[in-house]
């Protein structure tokens, strides 16, 4: 088999999956939207960097135990290979406990500080008392299908997705539209709906004999190891909810409700981009993982590079398609005519930086993949701490606009880092 098919077997499904991952972070806003106009809009927004951060664990506990289960399958140590799979179970766990109990008292508290006031907040505090009391399923379905794709059933990984995307779909219909519940419905509706996925994923993790019972001796030094690795994927998942808190607050104070009601639009259009690349991203490396595991190097950069071509054609295909779509996008989650007008002008800026999140995205994917894990906390976490920084300064001569480009200059700044990491890194292999 060639491995260009080898590449569109695991890539194309991933991508698929991503894809739907994002539209479903974009669900609960269009409903609420549609329903309660700019202040359920922002309420979603405001405290959606919460749901990112309970998808982020999953992720990065799944992610960083996939790549290790992969690459010791791939020097043959079968047992070890197993006892990572249980490890990553039990981490899921006791992440669960720890997000539902460290987080609910705090709803109201997290809302403020992400600059939430008056019905915004009522209406957050609302949508997010219902997410941490389901934080199980979020972390749970999240973290196991990354397991699900190193066990070579990228298809399956899909199916699951798509079931708990259509529940999440019909449950917001009927709670948020038919019944009237405003955000504690859409809350609900994601919950139930990543319920299901969650399902079908132990239920494959059993049918297909997964190595999900046995030995877990050296629980806490294995739970190290994934760790390290799950650093990356995790921050890979939370980073643009951090941009998007920072955005939300930097906005609230030199925009206003309306520059934050035109930031959920935008930043609705570009997760599902986002999550697009990251597709192509985790969709390689499980191969790159394998092929590290066996010692080639010259597949794992053939891998990569027909990773960077694909992340590369998804954002230039979409920089046309947001492009052309920018005027009607406000309509689609029910926005005020002054913010529809608002989201045309300021489309463009935001996809300026969408080649440069491409590269520095696939790149990070391929050394969490190949334990080069110094390298994917650079890439990873520079962007933040970068956005962070230009926050303080930009907006200081430029007002709102700063804001904007403050996003697409940190982008810019981590691309020339990730590929100045890249270089060294080929340099030495």
């Amino acid at each position: 088999m060639s491995q260009y098919r080898i590449f569109a077997q695991y890539v194309i499904p991933s991508v698929l999956a991503f894809a739907l991952s994002g539209i479903y972070a974009i669900v609960d806003g269009f409903f609420v939207g549609q329903s309660m106009g700019d202040a359920g809009l922002s309420a979603i927004n405001i405290a959606f960097p919460v749901v990112s951060l309970m998808q982020s664990l999953g992720t990065g506990i799944g992610m960083g135990g996939a790549v290790l289960w992969t690459v010791r399958k791939g020097t043959g140590d079968e047992e070890a290979a197993g006892k990572y799979v249980r490890a990553t179970l039990i981490m899921l766990i006791l992440a669960t406990a720890a997000a539902t109990l460290g987080l609910l008292p705090f709803t109201e508290r997290i809302m403020r500080l992400f600059g939430a006031e008056g019905e915004v907040l009522e209406l957050g505090k609302e949508y997010l008392d219902i997410i941490v009391l389901g934080a199980g399923f979020q972390i749970l379905a999240t973290g196991i299908v990354p397991l699900i794709r190193n066990n070579g059933s990228s298809f399956f990984a899909l199916v699951v997705m798509v079931s708990g995307f259509l529940t999440n779909i019909l449950l917001d219909y009927l709670f948020v539209w038919v019944f009237g519940l405003g955000t504690s419905g859409a809350a609900a509706a994601t919950i139930l709906g990543q319920m299901v996925t969650t399902v079908e994923a132990v239920i494959y993790l059993f049918y297909r004999r997964l190595p999900v019972f046995g030995t877990a001796a050296g629980f806490w030094k294995m739970a190290g190891n994934i760790g390290k690795i799950g650093i990356a994927p995790f921050g890979l998942t939370l980073s643009p909810m951090i941009s998007l808190m920072l955005i939300n607050r930097f906005s609230m104070s030199y925009g206003g409700e309306a520059a934050v009601a035109c930031y959920a639009c935008i930043a609705y259009a570009l997760t599902i981009v986002q999550v697009l690349i990251q597709g192509v991203g985790d969709g390689s490396q499980p191969l790159m993982s394998r092929y590290f595991g066996e010692g080639k190097p010259a597949q794992i950069r053939e891998i990569r590079r027909m990773a960077y071509v694909t992340a590369a054609v998804l954002a230039v295909v979409s920089c046309g398609v947001l492009f052309l779509t920018r005027s009607r996008l406000g309509n689609l989650f029910g926005a005020s005519d002054s913010t529809r007008i608002l989201v045309a002008q300021v489309m463009p800026v935001f996809l300026f930086g969408l080649i440069f999140y491409a590269f520095s995205r696939i790149t990070t994917s391929g050394f969490y993949a190949t334990e080069k894990n110094l390298y994917s906390y650079f890439c990873v976490y520079a962007e933040p701490a970068l956005l962070f920084g230009l926050l303080f300064v930009l907006p200081l001569f430029l007002g709102q606009s700063g804001v904007w480009w403050s996003v697409v200059m940190s982008q810019i700044l981590t691309s020339a880092l990730a590929l100045g990491l890249k270089i060294l890194e080929d340099r030495r292999e």
